[in-house]
């Protein structure tokens, strides 16, 4: 978990989503949880890999992001490690992004889970999936920068 100069505490990064996807804008967006979440999240217990959001009744919806269950509470007061969240975003944003992922097809996904202020964050991508090609440029450019970076640094 790193911390930066802001007091933001990065619980969880996403890098799989620069990789698969063009990330083409970035929202901030509240997460509602359930008590024995927030306790998991701040011991960084948290997998965004495969999760996804989708926009439902002017609601944000997160999916499929794994928060595993808090150790010390009992059975009984723990919470399911997939459920569905509900994201909190002004309704601007939402009508923005309604517009967007309907129209031109794109995707939101979560890039990073954070602490800022003592509230839970979630960053999120309005994103463009990738093809094959474009992931392997990518790589190939990736490479040709750090060779140019250690050609320079050697003069």
């Amino acid at each position: 978990m790193a911390k930066t100069s802001e007091g933001i505490k990065i619980v969880s990064d996403n890098r799989q989503v620069r990789h698969q996807y063009e990330i083409l804008d970035t929202y901030e967006a509240g997460i509602e949880l359930k008590g024995t979440e927030v306790k998991s999240i701040r011991q960084g217990k948290v997998n965004l890999r495969d999760g996804y959001a989708l926009i439902r009744n002017g609601e944000v919806w997160l999916h499929n992001v794994h928060i595993s269950p808090y150790q010390t509470a009992s059975e009984f007061f723990n919470h399911e490690p997939r459920r569905t969240r509900k994201l909190l975003l002004h309704g601007y944003e939402i009508r923005k992004l309604i517009g967007k992922v309907e129209q031109k097809g794109l995707t939101l996904v979560p890039t990073r889970m954070y602490l800022k202020r003592g509230l839970v964050k979630v960053g999120l991508a309005l994103a463009k999936g990738k093809q094959l090609h474009d992931k392997r440029e990518t790589l190939k450019k990736r490479q040709q920068n750090r060779e140019i970076e250690r050609v320079l640094k050697s003069y």
